[in-house]
């Protein structure tokens, strides 16, 4: 196999929601009640719901266009950001000059946990954006190219039942997953451990979806220094994603539902061997913690391996111990627009690990398409033949993107000039 041969599937991807995105998913009545997008005193685009400014900054949100020294927390407006963070039609292009076959995107305004409609003081009229927001990421962006995405939605985190009606909403729209809370507890929901969330668990099962648990709301369960910087949550981040496995396997959660399928997005991989050694050392050392065989005559490692998928973008040191994770429960990731992203350079960036580790050409397949289009129960080749599918033949539909990085004030002229970004 050549790099150009490769199929690229990721898992983790993110889009900036254009400001129009609701004027055709929400009823005349409701429409002087949509979240709006306002340009503030500073300049700088922000939404607007219900009174409350939210999603105050692209900052790290939408990163891939800037030169890296431009990089930071601050705010921005449309026109400053790379037209693939928000306009789908720019995104594929984009994804073309990466050699991606297909991406899933998990939300900006919305929060990965609807945290914007949650917040709301008006549930009623929250509901009705959340279900718009659903209907546009997956009739409107996720269908715009047939093949190229993989749907994802999110649920109302205020009402359980109502996440059930949701949930099965969106089953029959095709949606093949759920963004969640990694550790709902952390802020202020019930956790897994406590069955609060079981029927909608239930829901996710029956329709055949994946929970996607994406890492960056659950910093708040590591009580950090005060003096702590910003570094501590990027850098431990992935860290956390062994507590959520741990809440879910230790648990009662995957004993209850032993066909709920849980993506760890953005978890990366490399603590997963130390992991499995601690819980199997820890159940067969300690079985006079658990009264019985709490696995089914498994071990926890085995069990883990029944339910999870395990997500990164780079991971050198996971890769040269797959044999320990198991091969088919790893997905690479590309991330794009965040800093995190390896585009445009992904195919590079992923070839050079797995040809590090010393991969084989069917273990590259799993790892870059086979593994999660398996587990999200999704046809890769429906809507694009095979040979049409691969890095070099994405990349030769891409000749005239231009993958440079440029000031944001360079993107301001060009965009302006050309009437992009402006709403």
């Amino acid at each position: 196999m050549r790099m150009e041969d490769m199929i690229l599937v990721s898992i983790d991807d993110h889009m900036i929601e254009p400001p129009d995105m609701y004027k055709n998913h929400v009823p005349a009545k409701w429409l002087d009640s949509i979240p709006r997008v306002v340009r503030n005193e500073q300049g700088c685009d922000v939404w607007e719901f219900q009174g409350e400014r939210t999603s105050t900054s692209f900052g790290m949100s939408a990163t891939v266009g800037w030169p890296r020294e431009e990089w930071g927390f601050n705010p921005g407006s449309y026109t400053e950001l790379r037209p693939g963070c928000f306009d789908v039609h720019e995104r594929v292009r984009d994804m073309n000059a990466n050699g991606v076959l297909a991406s899933m995107n998990f939300p900006t305004m919305a929060g990965f946990n609807a945290r914007t409609f949650h917040e709301s003081s008006d549930k009623e009229i929250a509901l009705v954006m959340l279900r718009a927001y659903n209907d546009w990421a997956i009739d409107e962006w996720a269908a715009a190219y047939p093949g190229r995405f993989i749907p994802l939605g999110i649920v109302p985190m205020w009402d359980v039942d109502l996440a059930v009606e949701e949930v099965h909403r969106l089953g029959k729209k095709g949606c093949k997953s759920i963004s969640f809370l990694e550790t709902p507890h952390v802020q202020g929901f019930p956790s897994f451990l406590s069955g609060y969330w079981d029927p909608m668990l239930q829901a996710i099962c029956d329709e055949n979806m994946v929970l996607s648990l994406h890492i960056g709301a659950g910093f708040d369960v590591i009580r950090r220094p005060p003096e702590a910087p910003v570094d501590h949550l990027m850098v431990l981040a992935c860290q956390i994603s062994a507590i959520t496995a741990q809440d879910l396997l230790f648990g009662p959660t995957l004993r209850r539902f032993p066909d709920l399928r849980v993506a760890l997005s953005e978890g990366g991989i490399g603590w997963i061997p130390f992991y499995f050694d601690r819980i199997d050392r820890h159940f067969q050392n300690q079985a006079w913690l658990h009264g019985g065989d709490d696995f089914g005559g498994k071990l926890p490692s085995e069990v883990f391996r029944d339910h999870f998928l395990a997500c990164y973008i780079t991971d050198p040191s996971g890769l040269l111990l797959r044999d320990r994770i198991g091969v088919d429960l790893i997905a690479w990731e590309c991330d794009y627009p965040h800093t995190d992203t390896t585009w445009p350079e992904s195919p590079e960036f992923a070839w050079n690990e797995l040809q590090q580790a010393g991969c084989t050409d069917d273990e590259v397949n799993k790892i870059t398409w086979q593994n999660a289009c398996r587990f999200f129960d999704w046809d890769p080749f429906a809507h694009t033949a095979k040979e049409q599918a691969t890095v070099g033949a994405l990349r030769g539909l891409a000749h005239d993107v231009d993958t440079t990085r440029m000031p944001r004030d360079e993107w301001r002229r060009r965009n302006e000039a050309a009437g992009i970004g402006v709403f």
